[in-house]
């Protein structure tokens, strides 16, 4: 059993919804969430509180009757239900749930405890409500999305269970499962939040440090195969430079490549004193996609790391309206709904992301263009010049995957359309910049992918596997066991994903 108590760090947010352990609630969050819920319920008597007893955006100017406040609740939750486009993933939305869930148990939000326990229901019994991609414009939050999570926690609507798309009645019944009662707010505190982008913007962070872990692992295999010089990735060059994240890569790649036969000192061939040739046969210094890896990925791995701050930040706050705060008896009406530090830092998180897919599509180049690299066949083809075709077909996909990248990561933060009768007048899009930041994030390991093999051909053709790094040979044993080298050309696209779901996984 794992037991949720307060904060949460994003490595124990993917451990709760990757574990094989049902999440229980601590006695702390049940007191903390039944006393915000007891002080709104006394607190909201003789009072006008937004969404409590007003109608809701430019129609907060509405007085609510007592005998139709309940029925407001649904009302909002059925009218908001009006997503479109592709079903988020399982994965998403059972995110967005637990950082729901996380945020409304701080206490701040005076929701009854029914709805903290269905939601904590849905996670373990893996019954995954219908949330589509398209309709949060990320200023109330995520409205609509949250609207479809609501829905299915008063009983209507649909999920996912057991591999089948069902209604949520039915699966309720089989489950022995009570849809929650509205007591107060618990409609308009469901849904004003920001906890689908969050959610999805977890699992992209989560994602993308493993892809720049492998872009450090492929830039030290290209490295090792074209017997590169060490000092670009030198703790003396590197210390010049006054960057955290361009310092630890270089770290890694010391780390990486310790015990590699290929890597060459520059003392040894160029600093000998004995050079006499008018051109060179060894490089002076390598292509930008070998020799700058410090430089391009530093700063990829300083994004990430500011990223997962502002993240677990926002799974730890409170992000609806208005606050109820207990300790000062009073209710807060404000905007911690609004979007923007999650909108801004999924843009920050594409463009670092399609950066990595634009290096690993200009190593590919190098590998497969034997002008350049003067040490490789064509596309790496181990078969027959001019009959076969190696990795060029392969090529063609990398490329345009990493354009779709490239066109994907326009900023959706500086895309703001007012709406709501110009109640929301600047709205932060933040679940459509997670949603777009999570497809260029799969694109990026399917060009990975593809460069993974053209390495492992490439590894092969020179017959250097015992000179390679402990590391490197690991992985390229891994691809072995997968993609046989071939000379024959096979039909690639199976091999392809089974890749990239090994780069994943």
């Amino acid at each position: 059993m794992s037991k949720l108590n307060s904060y949460l760090s994003l490595e124990d947010f993917i451990n709760f919804l990757n574990g094989d352990k049902e999440i229980s609630l601590s006695d702390s969050l049940i007191k903390r969430v039944d006393d915000s819920f007891n002080f709104l319920s006394d607190f909201s008597k003789n009072k006008v509180i937004y969404g409590v007893n007003t109608g809701f955006g430019p129609m907060a100017q509405y007085r609510i009757q007592d005998e139709e406040c309940i029925k407001l609740q649904y009302n909002l939750i059925k009218s908001h239900s009006t997503g479109t486009g592709q079903p988020l993933s399982v994965e998403q939305v059972r995110a967005s749930i637990l950082a729901r869930l996380n945020s409304l148990s701080l206490g701040y939000s005076g929701i009854h405890i029914q709805v903290i326990q269905l939601m904590k229901e849905l996670l373990n019994r893996r019954i995954t409500p219908l949330i589509f991609s398209h309709g949060g414009v990320g200023a109330s939050g995520d409205l609509v999305q949250l609207a479809h999570l609501a829905l299915v926690l008063i009983g209507e609507g649909e999920v996912f269970y057991k591999g089948d798309r069902r209604s949520t009645k039915e699966v309720f019944e089989l489950e022995n499962l009570k849809p929650i009662e509205i007591h107060i707010r618990e409609g308009i505190s469901l849904m004003n939040g920001t906890s689908v982008m969050t959610g999805i913007g977890i699992l992209n962070w989560y994602k993308a440090d493993k892809l720049m872990n492998w872009s450090v692992s492929i830039a030290c295999a290209i490295n090792e195969i074209v017997a590169a010089y060490d000092d670009h990735f030198s703790k003396e060059l590197n210390q010049a430079k006054l960057h955290k994240g361009q310092q630890h890569i270089a770290e890694l790649m010391r780390n990486h490549l310790a015990d590699s036969k290929m890597i060459k000192k520059r003392e040894e061939h160029l600093y000998n004193g004995t050079n006499q040739e008018a051109i060179f046969k060894d490089k002076v210094q390598e292509y930008y996609s070998i020799r700058c890896i410090p430089q391009i990925l530093g700063p990829v791995h300083d994004t990430l790391l500011e990223v997962k701050k502002v993240l677990e930040n926002e799974i730890n706050s409170a992000n609806d309206n208005p606050i109820i705060d207990v300790e000062s008896k009073q209710v807060y009406h404000g905007g911690n709904f609004h979007g923007d530090y999650i909108s801004l830092e999924m843009d920050k998180m594409k463009l670092v992301v399609t950066r990595m897919a634009m290096l690993a599509e200009r190593q590919l180049n190098y590998l497969l263009n034997t002008k350049i690299n003067e040490l490789l066949p064509p596309f790496v083809n181990l078969g027959k010049l001019g009959f076969n075709f190696g990795m060029q077909g392969a090529q063609f996909t990398a490329t345009s995957t990493t354009a779709e990248c490239q066109a994907l990561s326009t900023s959706m933060y500086v895309h703001s359309i007012p709406n709501n009768n110009d109640n929301q007048d600047i709205v932060s899009m933040g679940t459509n910049a997670a949603v777009l930041c999570d497809k260029v994030i799969e694109n990026c390991f399917e060009v990975f992918a593809i460069e993974l093999i053209t390495l492992a051909q490439a590894i092969d053709y020179l017959d250097c596997k015992d000179k390679l790094t402990t590391s490197t040979l690991a992985w390229y044993n891994e691809v072995r066991s997968k993609v046989p080298a071939f000379k024959e050309d096979l039909i690639m696209y199976p091999y392809i994903q089974e890749i990239k779901d090994y780069l994943k996984n």
